[in-house]
């Protein structure tokens, strides 16, 4: 019964979960370390640019 719901509910993405459930211990570390160097270098950016404005209201 679960197996029809999912079937309906994800059509063809049913097979990209399948191969990303197979492959997580691969694909879980990469999302990880793409969303630490997003918040690192955009926190980074954001330092800069306050720091810019700062600098030009002074």
């Amino acid at each position: 019964m679960v197996d029809v719901m999912l079937e309906f509910m994800l059509g063809p993405m049913r097979n990209i979960g399948t191969f990303y459930f197979e492959h997580q211990v691969i694909f879980n570390p990469i999302i990880i370390g793409a969303a630490l160097i997003s918040m690192f270098f955009g926190r980074k950016k954001n330092t800069n640019q306050n720091a810019s404005e700062e600098k030009a209201v002074s």
